[in-house]
């Protein structure tokens, strides 16, 4: 089942009730407006929504996290009040786990660690700056990751998100050396290896249901196009299921 209306984007659906909406996000589609005025996925779900169940007024649809626009992969919403809250609330209280794949350019000094940095957003840039110790203004970012598989080039690694700051997962990995492929931003000198998004997949999220409380996990493994098809979909599939469970390193 997919969200599509004419002439916009096709949204896969993975699961709907009453309360949640989940959904893979494609690339290259803002989270919510923003000054671009694109087509947004906070506007688009409503909309098809509203088409959908033939809703008269406004659609309600919380936003209750962000992918970046490069960014693809599972993304949820609540579609209640109610569901917004409490989902909000896991983001806050860290039970809601979020897992990653990635592509990143180089090789890691580790094959599995755990990664904390000191994140300053400056607005005006729209970067992120990473620092190894505390500094006026910044907020702790804290990630375990592990290289899954790798080339010559390239590193395939599965992340596990225990803090969602922006672009956390872009400037941390950047930080060690490892920018992900594609995003110039954060220091990747490679040339694009024939993709126009960052290689970055939300590849799980598991909650608990807002009412009726049981343990939900909603997956997606990255495409099979660059750089992503450097490897098989097995190991694409590795790399989506390696940190579900993993509370330490």
């Amino acid at each position: 089942m997919t969200a599509q209306q004419q002439g916009a984007p096709d949204i896969p659906i993975l699961y709907e009730d009453n309360h949640l909406l989940v959904v893979v996000k494609p690339p290259g589609i803002p989270s919510q407006e923003d000054e671009s005025g694109d087509p947004d996925m906070l506007t688009l779900l409503k909309q098809d929504l509203k088409l959908r169940y033939n809703k008269p007024g406004n659609v309600f649809l919380g936003l209750v996290h962000r992918l970046d626009r490069p960014v693809g992969g599972v993304m949820l919403f609540a579609k209640t009040s109610k569901a917004a809250s409490r989902m909000s609330e896991a983001v806050r209280s860290r039970s809601f786990d979020k897992t990653y794949a990635a592509v990143v350019t180089g090789h890691p000094g580790k094959n599995a660690a755990r990664l904390k940095h000191y994140l300053v957003k400056d607005s005006r840039t729209n970067t992120v700056a990473c620092f190894p110790s505390p500094a006026p203004g910044s907020k702790e970012a804290l990630l375990d990751y592990a290289t899954v598989a790798s080339d010559s080039k390239y590193s395939l690694v599965a992340i596990k998100l225990h803090t969602g700051r922006p672009h956390q997962i872009r400037v941390q990995l950047a930080s060690i050396g490892c920018p992900l492929a594609g995003d110039h931003k954060y220091g990747s000198s490679q040339s694009k290896p024939g993709h126009s998004s960052i290689a970055l997949w939300s590849t799980s999220i598991r909650v608990d249901h807002p009412v009726t409380k049981e343990s939900m996990l909603f997956s997606s493994t990255p495409p099979l196009d660059k750089p992503w098809s450097i490897w098989s979909a097995d190991v694409l599939e590795q790399a989506a299921g390696r940190m579900l469970g993993e509370e330490t390193l």
